[in-house]
């Protein structure tokens, strides 16, 4: 009954995965409908613009219009720092500044370190922005942690100065993220100057924070709760908008930090920060894949690749992987085919090559990088995995054996190989899979459970199609 009980689950799970699968991968072409819809649109209205009396007469500000990006989703941090003057009385003015400067040099490389744009300065005023230039998903929590390093930095130097009672600086954060329009001047250095709603909310959710304390508006708070232990603030009216509601930062949540305290991520915050960034990559591999692999490649396309990161995932949970051996998979699942925007043969190695070249961008350690690569190149035919992971990659890559739709899919791995005079007639390739089928096994229970059955069906089919 157990047995059952357990199959029941692992089918459910895969029809869920297939689900998942499908609506990302729709939501992905809605994604890219709307971006060529807004290019065109931009295109026409520039255009238009420019056949206008009033365009062809101010050149210069068409010009300014077509550098300009449009940002769904950016995080804005406004951080407010200022001397308090009852504590600075009889103190060198000069000696201020230069505090001050040093503050502030401090927060931009702070902004650095967590790959957030800059934007200015302004007055006593520190302006960033997280998704800017570089799209991406982690915005929300980058700025966040941004914003909490800032005020752990500001603490620590005032205590070294001063002592831990005596501060004679004030600081102020507020966060908030919704879509920005950057302006883009500059050539040998590009400078980026955002406006919007977004940034207007940002900066009154500012203004109503308290001193040392990180403020952060209904959006953000939704994006980063999972990582952050956050206390009800209140609500801040906004025009024609009604309230926003808003959220004070205490922390990283305990499981998040080292010795709970609340400051320092620790390796299961990494995990699970680098889960949701793992989503940024698999956008970035897989427009590699449909701009650069090759048209023959009927079989190892971008669906195949988006096959096995799911298939990976789904047999990762049937075999109780961990968080972290689940990012592993799913990135081995997706650079294991990448390499075949160099070459055919030994595309493997070149798809660990890509690996270690962009991975340690992503703040992957080089354990998790030699293991990848090993998981990745355990997909050489005939498969030899030597460990579970490298199991579940092999299962996963050759899931296509035991499932219903094998003979089409078959079908597109014989056309590739034609198409690179590597195999004769569609008879003889028909041998060949009946050969390879009837001496291969899946290596973990899950998949054994999944597709074994259905494989054994397959040798069936395809005899019937083969002619003496």
């Amino acid at each position: 009954m157990t047995v059952t009980n357990d199959e029941e689950l692992v089918k459910r799970i895969a029809r869920l995965a297939k689900q998942n699968q499908d609506l990302e991968e729709q939501i992905r072409k809605l994604e890219n409908m709307n971006e060529k819809l807004i290019k065109d649109y931009e295109k026409i209205k520039t255009l238009y613009e420019k056949m206008s009396p009033e365009g062809q007469k101010e050149t210069g500000e068409v010009e300014k219009k077509e550098r300009s990006l449009k940002f769904n989703m950016a995080t804005v941090l406004f951080a407010e720092i200022h001397a308090i003057s009852k504590f600075t009385e009889g103190m060198d003015s000069s000696a201020v500044m230069d505090e001050l400067d040093e503050i502030l040099f401090e927060f931009d490389e702070i902004v650095k370190r967590f790959k957030i744009e800059k934007i200015k300065t302004i007055g006593d005023t520190f302006m960033c922005a997280g998704g800017i230039p570089v799209k991406n998903i982690t915005n929300p929590v980058d700025v966040v942690m941004t914003a909490m390093e800032m005020r752990n930095f500001l603490e620590n130097f005032e205590t070294k100065k001063r002592g831990k009672d005596k501060r004679i600086w004030r600081l102020k954060i507020g966060v908030h993220t919704g879509p920005v329009t950057a302006a883009i001047s500059g050539k040998k250095k590009v400078n980026y100057d955002i406006k919007g709603d977004t940034v207007n909310t940002a900066s009154r959710v500012e203004a109503v924070s308290d001193n040392g304390s990180i403020q952060i508006s209904v959006m953000t708070y939704e994006l980063v709760k999972e990582f952050f232990d956050c206390d009800y603030f209140g609500k801040l009216p906004v025009k024609y908008k009604g309230d926003l509601q808003m959220y004070k930062v205490k922390g990283l949540k305990p499981e998040f930090s080292v010795n709970g305290k609340g400051i320092m991520p620790n390796e299961f915050f990494r995990i699970k920060f680098g889960l949701i960034q793992f989503t940024d990559i698999q956008e970035i591999i897989l427009d590699k894949l449909e701009k650069e692999l090759p048209d023959y490649l009927h079989y190892h396309n971008v669906k195949h690749t988006v096959d096995v990161v799911t298939e990976v995932e789904l047999i990762g949970w049937g075999e109780g992987c961990s968080d972290e051996e689940i990012l592993l998979l799913k990135t081995a699942g997706l650079f294991h085919d990448v390499g075949h925007t160099v070459a055919y043969d030994n595309h493997e190695y070149y798809g660990t090559v890509i690996a270690r070249d962009m991975l340690p961008k992503y703040n992957y350690t080089t354990e998790q990088i030699e293991k990848i690569c090993s998981i990745i190149m355990s997909t050489q035919l005939p498969p030899k995995p030597r460990n579970l992971l490298e199991s579940i990659i092999c299962d996963s890559d050759l899931d296509y054996l035991g499932r219903s739709d094998f003979i089409p899919v078959s079908n597109t791995l014989y056309e590739e190989l034609k198409a690179q005079n590597k195999m004769g007639s569609l008879n003889d390739w028909n041998k060949i899979q009946v050969k390879f089928i009837s001496g291969h096994q899946y290596f973990t229970k899950t998949a054994r459970s999944l597709r074994e059955v259905n494989k054994q069906l397959q040798i069936e089919r395809i005899q019937n199609l083969i002619s003496d």
